[in-house]
Order: structure tokens, then sequence, then C-alpha cells
């Protein structure tokens, strides 16, 4: 860990951010796409292959024609071989430019001078404007951080949530609406619940392509037309985009690509972040509950003061990291859709904080995650709260009423248990009370249920769940 040359201590005691400081390990999975150094290498990929691309592909310039095509690995090297000493050149370029992606294209210059390629140093960057080459570095970037950190990670949640869905989808427990005790469910079938959320939420996150423009100064491809009039421009640059880099092309744009897919991606994350907070603030009831009871960690410690304690701070951390996560996703959402006219530069700044809310997002998974491998299922007391529950089943038996035609079943179940509390006892005599208007089938049917057998599917839902992919 390096030293502050001001403070002499730690760099990242120091951070302003969490994810530079407390929440390191999570900032430093983003790091390759999100930073400042990442954000400038995509930039040199999206230029180089530019240059590449024409060699290839432009017709109608005799440097480009008599160019020899196997140097082409030699420019491709230039993004390849970067470093952190390039960054620091194009940064040190960047002093004197005051322009960000102009400082990449002066640095790809020198380095095609010192290739010896002096003559195509001219058509680094043509007929582009810089928010050709950042809104294609962002795509690669978004794209990038979803397929190789973000998703997989929310899929390793899902997966957790899958083995409690399994493992416990015969285990009965009290359901609750209003915070009361309601007809019961198993543990297994309401984890199933949170995976058929997840998963139906990700699918939609993995659904929304990442976009790129590449059509100059407004959109129009005017310059290069100008100089090339003889090429199909929107043709040409949609192969390039699709064919060379991989990036969904986005056709008709002003001078910056609308955004509008980062709004939809940002979006679809909020809707996943808020099924993970809702699942952590659903871990935290049921643990003050004590249906689930926190692993003791030797070493640790629950409260400064308080010896006896083990906290749920991991689905705490949880709910925290998803608020911040969702309000720079809000933020961006409500931005980036917006630009004056043609452009303004608004989008810009805003864009250097999409790494910040991913990350916030991806701490509250491995967070949550982390927490539910800190649970286990306290068995007596979900069947404790079952056994002192009886009048949950006035729901089954004036059900079963209503079967027979009775009109004030309803009613009749109502005065005998709400607000009560029922014992076996109680309810077995109601429902001994039906002898002669029940067939002796139905009545033994509601004489056998008990609220730990009241569960109807619940068990056949959260296996056919826990498996289905």
């Amino acid at each position: 860990m390096s030293k502050d040359e001001l403070y002499g201590i730690p760099s990242e005691g120091l951070a302003i951010s969490p994810l530079d400081g407390r929440y390191s390990n999570i900032g430093r999975r983003f790091a390759p796409y999100f930073s400042e150094y990442g954000l400038v290498k995509h930039r040199v990929w999206v230029e180089v292959n530019w240059l590449i691309f024409i060699l290839e592909n432009l017709k109608g310039s005799s440097v480009l024609e008599t160019f020899p095509k196997k140097r082409i690995p030699e420019i491709l090297n230039i993004y390849e071989s970067f470093s952190g000493e390039s960054f620091a050149r194009v940064k040190g370029i960047e002093d004197t430019t005051n322009h960000d992606v102009k400082a990449v294209e002066y640095y790809i210059d020198d380095e095609l001078r010192a290739l010896g390629m002096d003559e195509l140093v001219s058509y680094v960057h043509i007929g582009c404007t810089s928010e050709d080459i950042t809104n294609i570095a962002y795509a690669k970037i978004l794209k990038s951080a979803l397929q190789e950190v973000w998703i997989p990670e929310a899929e390793k949640l899902i997966s957790v949530l899958e083995g409690f869905a399994m493992r416990y989808a015969d285990t009965s427990m009290l359901g609750h609406t209003h915070g009361q005790p309601a007809t019961p469910t198993t543990v297994g079938k309401e984890f199933a619940v949170y995976v058929h959320r997840l998963r139906e939420s990700l699918k939609f996150v993995k659904s929304i392509e990442p976009l790129a423009k590449f059509n100059g100064a407004t959109g129009n491809y005017a310059a290069i037309s100008i100089a090339f009039p003889n090429v199909d421009w929107p043709k040409l640059n949609r192969r390039f985009v699709e064919e060379k880099l991989g990036i969904t092309f986005n056709p008709v744009t002003t001078q910056i690509e609308s955004h509008d897919y980062m709004c939809h991606i940002f979006d679809a994350i909020r809707n996943f972040n808020n099924i993970v907070r809702d699942l952590d603030q659903d871990m935290w009831l049921y643990i003050s509950m004590e249906y689930f009871i926190l692993k003791v960690v030797k070493g640790e410690v629950g409260s400064s003061t308080m010896p006896h304690k083990v906290n749920p701070i991991k689905f705490e951390n949880g709910e925290s990291n998803v608020d911040m996560s969702n309000a720079i996703f809000m933020a961006l959402s409500n931005k980036l859709s917006v630009s004056r006219m043609q452009r303004d530069l608004s989008d810009s700044s805003s864009q250097r904080n999409i790494g910040i809310a991913f990350g916030y997002s991806l701490q509250a998974i491995t967070q949550t995650i982390s927490g539910m491998g800190r649970v286990r299922v306290n068995t007596e007391k979900i069947a404790k709260d079952l056994a002192g529950n009886w009048e949950v089943l006035a729901e089954p038996i004036q059900t079963m009423l209503r079967k027979y035609g009775i009109p004030n079943a309803y009613e009749q179940l109502k005065e005998l248990t709400r607000g009560k509390k029922m014992s076996k006892e109680d309810i077995h005599s109601f429902i001994k009370s039906l002898d002669g208007v029940l067939s002796s089938e139905d009545m033994y049917t509601l004489l056998a249920l008990t609220p730990e057998s009241y569960i109807g599917y619940a068990c056949q839902i959260a296996e056919e769940t826990a498996q289905a992919k």
C-alpha cells in the first residue's frame, strides 16, 4: 500500500469515496473499466481500431492503399501495450491541450512517429468528433463491466438463494402480511420468490444492448463525406462498430449518442438493486424475529459496549449501498437523456460517476451474499410460532364452508377468531360443530390440518423455481 507524500499514511486512508478506501476491494474490480485510466485506454482502443479499419477498407488514398499491411500488428500494439506510463503521457499532453480526447490523438501520433509511420498521423481521428471515440469507449466499458464483473456477481447471489429455496422447500413457516400472522408458507418458497424476481430482473438487464454512434460532429458524416465522396459512410461505419468492435450501431443521433440505452441499463439495475434491498430488509426482520440465527464468527465484535450482540450488519450494509447506488443511477438517468440541441458537455462529467453507481451496487450484492452465508434457519422458533397460531386455519375452514354454499362462512370465522389467539382445541371444537354440514371426508381433512401442513403448493413452487434455469 502506497504512502501519501503529504500525510505519510496509507493512501486508502485518505480516500474520499469508500470505493477507493474501505470498499477498495470492490473499487479495484471496476477500476479497469470505469477509472480515468480505463476510459483513456478504451479511447486508445477505439482510435487504434479505427485507423486499422480504414487501412483495411478505405479506398481513394495512396497512403492507405500502399501501407504494408503486415505492419498493422505494430499499430494494434499501441493499444495492447498501453500502460501506466502511457497513461501518464496522455495526461501530460492533456495538461497542454485541455482536451482529453485530443490528448489521446496526439499520444497515438507520437507512437506512430516512433514506429516510423509518420505518413499515418493525419489519418488518426479522421472523420471523427471526440464523442465518436468516447461514446464507443463507454459502450465497450459498460458491456465488459456488466459481462465480466456485475452480472457474474448477480448470478452468484441468485445461485445462493436457489440453494436456500431447495434446501428449505418443505420447512413450514408462519407467513406475515401487514406484519401479522398469516397463511403459512415455507422458508424455501419465500426464497424462491426472490430467485424468480431477481432472475427476471437480471434477464432484462442482459437484454439491453449498449449502442454506439460513429457519424461525426452532428451525426451526418459531413466532414468525411466531403473528403471521400464515393464511400457509403453510414454502411462503412456500421461495419466498423458492429463487425470490428462488436457493439450495436446507433444510426440516428446528434453529435452525441443519445444515452437512452444507458438510462435503460441503469433503471434495470435499480430494479435489481431494489429487490436486493427487499431481501436485505426481510432478512433483517426474520433475524429480529429469530427465524434466522446469525452464526458467531470468532474474534468479531457485535457492539462496542454490549458483548452479547451479533448484528445483521451484512444486510444493513447491503441496504445502505443499494440506496447509494440507486441515487446515483437515478441522477444519471435523469441527466444523460437530456442534452441541449446537438449537444452540450454536461453528460461528460456525469458519466464519470457511472463506476461509482456500479461499485455501490456490487458492494450491496456481495454483502448480501456474505450475509446469507452467516445465517441458519431456527427451526425450533419457526415451529413454535406455527404451533401458537392456530387461528390462521380460519381461512381454509371458511373456504371449505363456502364450498357448501354457506353464505355467512366468512362472518362465522371472523366472529370466532378475529383478534384472538386460538388453540388446537378451539379450532377442532368449531370443526366438530360442523358435523352433519360437511361430508365425513371434508371433516377429516379439516381435523387433520395443522398450521405446519397448511402450505398448499409452497414446497412444489420452491423446488421447481430453484431447479428452473
